[in-house]
């Protein structure tokens, strides 16, 4: 998918990207994206959705205190904390805001069972920041940030306006806000730096961590589509 992103990819960022591309590509099309885009996704699954991502939210943000911990420049440690803060505060706020539109509480989604794909994904992403290099679990946190901020920019054009009454026009919102795009290259600055200091063999697996990330975003649009439950 060509899109005209407004924050610079650097070369190995461009690799991964390309490795990904048909896992990105449909992320766009899944039928989720497409019902969410237009209005017409029911509540129920949307609810589902947003509870299981702020479950994700937490593990996002621990894998990123965890990178933290491992990088030696003070302004990379910061930079990180600061990551795992706007996914806990800034995308916080919209999951609270969805919580009174739709009936559920923090507690609530306390409480909720983490579903396959979910608890998955965040396994993929803490084993990724525990063990893997510097280059590899950044590979693994990246997809995440760096597809919602492609794909709101892409449903932003598409919808050309976001209109007041539709429902899910804060989400749409938030995830085609220009204000990401300096986290975007920040993020991407990290990567290429990380990958500059690695060697070829860890550089191939942050790309396979990348690629594998992408493959959990699809995976997290059909949970929700499908409101996937552990086999009894």
């Amino acid at each position: 998918m060509n899109l005209n992103r407004p924050f610079d990819v650097p070369p190995f960022a461009r690799r991964c990207i390309e490795a990904a591309a048909s896992q990105w590509g449909a992320s766009f099309e899944h039928p989720f994206v497409l019902a969410l885009a237009d209005g017409t996704l029911d509540s129920e699954r949307f609810a589902f959705y947003q509870m299981q991502d702020a479950r994700y939210l937490e593990a996002f943000a621990d894998a990123s205190c965890i990178i933290s911990t491992r990088c030696t420049d003070p302004l990379d440690k910061l930079w990180f904390v600061d990551s795992a803060r706007i996914a806990l505060v800034t995308e916080g706020e919209l999951h609270a805001g969805y919580g009174e539109k739709l009936g559920y509480t923090a507690e609530d989604v306390a409480k909720i069972e983490l579903t396959p794909n979910n608890r998955a994904y965040q396994d993929h992403m803490i084993s990724q920041a525990t063990r893997g290099t510097l280059v590899e679990a950044v590979g693994a946190l990246t997809p995440c940030p760096w597809l919602y901020i492609d794909l709101g920019a892409h449903l932003l054009e598409r919808l050309g306006t976001i209109e007041d009454d539709h429902p899910y026009a804060d989400w749409l919102r938030m995830y085609s806000d220009e204000g990401f795009h300096d986290y975007m290259d920040q993020i991407l600055k990290r990567l290429q730096r990380f990958a500059d200091a690695a060697d070829e063999p860890a550089r191939e697996r942050a790309v396979e961590n990348f690629v594998t990330s992408a493959r959990y975003e699809w995976m997290f649009w059909q949970q929700a589509w499908e409101k996937q439950e552990w086999p009894r």
